[in-house]
């Protein structure tokens, strides 16, 4: 998406921010992320914030808006929506700036733990039933083997992109960039973090050791977890066919490799330390 400063959005709308946040002293535009039209940090005389904002008639507009319905169900950790406006043609969010920096998931990295920690933080929350937000059967049925969707579904709140631009990292983790917002099971989310702890660098071995730190992932069903790897690998496969950009092709390598490993390493009914309730 074609990504604007903060003082091209119309006058209207630059307006009436200022009558939520205070008269805008400096702004600054975002250098990380693409999905939105707008993401500014903006200096008022009441303090920093977060402005991201998408065209009423994008085709993303309805995410960023299921963004703003799930921000009050989120752990403290995740930044505080300060208010969610629709003016001049724009969908505005304006968030609380968290002072940290992106998380670095590379092997033997402080900020390990603290990922941990913010996804177990994560686990504990129920999705709500009064927001309309897909269920993981549906996200990945398409991509799933014949008969095996349900094996995802639960009532977990799922955040399903923890890339490390989506973790700010300071005294803990903070998830944030809540676009896809998914109903499942909680073992989900650690699938979704092996992937970008493969990205980088870690062996399969060392980013199962992480994820197994979290117990629905050391819970999770054998039957399920397979099913799941095999989606996953499907749909990365879908994605590097359909955009060549080299991290997307490695991406699609190491869902491969994970839907791989958990096919094939079975110990005494477990596969890859994860037991096997029947599922």
């Amino acid at each position: 998406m074609l990504r604007r400063h903060f003082h091209d959005l119309p006058f209207e709308a630059r307006q009436v921010i200022a009558d939520k946040a205070g008269p805008v002293l400096t702004a600054r535009t975002a250098a990380g992320g693409m999905n939105s039209g707008i993401a500014a940090f903006i200096d008022t005389p009441n303090g920093p914030v977060f402005v991201k904002g998408i065209p009423t008639d994008h085709p993303q507009a309805p995410a960023q808006r299921r963004e703003a319905a799930i921000a009050p169900h989120l752990p403290r950790a995740c930044p505080r929506l300060y208010w969610h406006i629709e003016t001049a043609g724009w969908d505005l969010l304006g968030y609380e700036v968290l002072q940290g920096r992106h998380a670095d998931y590379t092997p033997g990295s402080a900020n390990l733990p603290l990922a941990v920690a913010a996804v177990q933080e994560l686990q504990e929350i129920s999705a709500p039933g009064d927001i309309a937000i897909k269920s993981a059967e549906q996200r990945w049925a398409a991509y799933a083997p014949p008969g095996t969707a349900d094996l995802f579904s639960g009532d977990t709140l799922l955040h399903t992109d923890l890339a490390p631009h989506n973790v700010l990292v300071n005294d803990r983790a903070h998830i944030i960039d809540w676009a896809w917002p998914t109903r499942g099971a909680a073992w989900i989310d650690p699938a979704v973090l092996i992937l970008r702890l493969l990205e980088a660098g870690h062996c399969l071995a060392s980013a199962d050791s992480i994820a197994r730190q979290l117990p629905s992932w050391r819970s999770a069903p054998v039957r399920a977890v397979q099913a799941f790897a095999a989606a996953n690998a499907a749909a990365w496969a879908e994605i590097a066919r359909q955009d060549s950009a080299p991290w997307k092709a490695a991406m699609a390598r190491h869902a491969a490799d994970f839907h791989t490993h958990v096919r094939t390493n079975r110990r005494q009914g477990r596969a890859r330390g994860v037991t096997d309730h029947g599922g």
